[in-house]
């Protein structure tokens, strides 16, 4: 797996993120799993009787068909997912999550968790295990978490604080010192961000009407330290991201990365185009080592490398509780290359607790010893609970 890899349980809800325009939010990703402001449990011993379990349970599978020679891979994965957040215990709360994988067959061996493939460096991890304070003015959390930032991700051995006493505004200040990435399609070890961690500082500002600025610094220390602002619109059918970001590397030339798009909402119906360019020299340089949330494809090889343009659009439509999604995008990087992606996806909720999606991908793309051309399919079905 190359990157980032995105959760195809996720795919669905990406996708109508993406055509919608709507930003993450702060107040609703994985630093601020709240469970309640009020002082709820009177004693330690009934904020843990109090708690709240969830899970979810799930099958995952993978077909990849790589036209360029004998590299065709596949394989089936089962997930279960056990976590329990204690009830508030005047403004604490506690949370501990486990993640187990089991193997469903290989198309060649090696393709779910050998040398071919390495997306499986273990199958069982504790994803999550923190301890939070929060008030009506700030909140504090320590320990294995997830998060969500524009250059930061998954989950995290992290000390994150914010400020939300002031109006219309959210202030994130944190610090990471390991990460690891883990769903139903992967599951790393918990690994260094650097030898001397990264710190990261992240406002999200909406006093004005359907305008949300977040300008936002990041430093890794002896590796690089980038900053940038994101702008968006949000209007009844129309919204808009204005988004630049540069690098100030150590070890290398300075990085910077610039992000447009247009796009609409009405009814059922939603549609997106958006332009993308990366530095000459480096592209984005080391901003997205630790996680990104710019490029819309599911593989995204170069979208990110040096001297990069992406242009790309996007239709969705729901019909019958189904989401339909289709993105299609072509980039043009390095001396003369050009890489195409294609990713169609569905998603229905068969109950509110069990949902299936589907996702097919096309990447076409020129590399330096030829042609890669790869056609997949990423299927899953989840319980959730």
């Amino acid at each position: 797996m190359i990157g980032i890899q995105k959760y195809i349980y996720l795919q669905g809800k990406k996708m109508k993120n993406l055509l919608t325009g709507n930003t993450i939010s702060l107040v609703a990703c994985g630093l601020l799993l709240s469970s309640s402001m009020a002082f709820g449990a009177d004693t330690i011993d009934s904020a843990f009787k109090g708690g709240k379990a969830s899970g979810s349970v799930a099958l995952y599978g993978q077909k990849h068909d790589n036209k360029n020679g004998n590299l065709d891979s596949g394989f089936g994965n089962g997930n279960a997912t056990v976590a329990y957040e204690t009830a508030s215990f005047y403004g604490f709360t506690a949370k501990a999550e486990f993640k187990g994988n089991l193997s469903l067959g290989e198309l060649e061996k090696g393709d779910r968790d050998g040398a071919a493939s390495s997306a499986f460096a273990n199958n069982s991890l504790m994803t999550e295990a923190y301890v939070k304070y929060t008030n009506d003015a700030f909140f504090l959390s320590a320990g294995r978490q997830a998060i969500d930032l524009e250059w930061l991700g998954d989950y995290n051995e992290s000390v994150v604080a914010g400020i939300t006493a002031i109006p219309d505004t959210v202030i994130v200040v944190g610090y990471t010192d390991r990460k690891a990435e883990s769903g139903i399609d992967l599951s790393e070890d918990f690994h260094e961000v650097t030898k001397k961690g990264a710190y990261v500082l992240d406002v999200k500002y909406a006093g004005f009407e359907g305008l949300e600025f977040n300008p936002y610094a990041y430093s890794a220390p002896d590796v690089a330290d980038f900053y940038g602002l994101k702008t968006t619109f949000t209007a009844d059918m129309f919204g808009g991201i204005a988004h630049y970001a540069a690098s100030s590397e150590d070890t290398q030339a300075d990085g910077s990365i610039g992000h447009v798009e247009l796009n609409t909402t009405v009814e059922d119906f939603t549609a997106a185009v958006g332009y993308i360019k990366t530095d000459k020299d480096v592209g984005a340089g080391s901003m997205s080592a630790y996680g990104d949330n710019i490029s819309p494809f599911d593989t995204g090889l170069n979208t990110y490398s040096a001297d990069a343009k992406t242009v790309y659009g996007s239709l969705g439509y729901t019909i019958a509780s189904i989401e339909l999604g289709a993105l299609y995008g072509e980039t043009k990087f390095g001396t003369d290359f050009k890489e195409k992606e294609l990713n169609l996806t569905a998603g229905y909720p068969i109950t509110e607790s069990l949902a299936t999606s589907v996702l097919y991908g096309e990447v076409n793309a020129d590399e330096a010893n030829g042609e890669s051309d790869d056609n997949y399919v990423l299927a899953s079905v989840e319980y959730t609970f």
